[in-house]
């Protein structure tokens, strides 16, 4: 996994650069009432680093999990992330997204195997998942900063 954390810090440092030019009030702008601004898909994106940490070293400990799902929604609107400091939640994320790097680089390789089922659905391996939170990072990334050129692969397992 250590190619994927390497990818994970490159993406940090890249996307960091750029976020921190995006004034407050832009952050905060929505385009429509049911979108979420550049704050609140940040916002989800913190949810997502914790929600993920968790699953990442319960699956470290365990050799098969279940995992319950979020609704993101809710969690991105009970934290009123729109209200909160853009600069503040950029390093909240970009400080919990190394913080994973450091995780998947050290993960032992005999633990990528091993499966988590969310909401009923999977299994999924550790490795996949690993790959996969760094793909949908990238995708609400590319939402944030459409011009910056960071590709996503990503394909929603736990919506389909």
């Amino acid at each position: 996994m250590i190619n994927t954390a390497r990818n994970l810090r490159e993406i940090v440092e890249t996307a960091h650069s750029h976020l921190v030019l995006i004034d407050d009030k832009s952050a905060s702008f929505k385009i429509e009432p049911n979108k979420w601004s550049k704050k609140e898909i940040l916002g989800h994106l913190i949810d997502s680093a914790g929600n993920n940490q968790q699953k990442f070293i319960r699956l470290i400990e365990n050799n098969k999990i279940d995992f319950v799902g979020y609704n993101q929604d809710f969690w991105v609107a009970a934290q009123h992330y729109n209200q909160n400091d853009w600069i503040s939640l950029i390093e909240l994320w970009a400080r919990l997204n190394k913080h994973i790097a450091h995780i998947m680089e050290y993960t032992p390789l005999n633990k990528l195997a091993n499966t988590i089922f969310i909401n009923g659905k999977g299994p999924y391996t550790l490795e996949f998942i690993m790959k996969d939170y760094v793909e949908h990072l990238k995708h609400h990334l590319g939402q944030i900063l459409p011009g910056v050129g960071i590709q996503s692969k990503f394909i929603n397992i736990y919506n389909s």
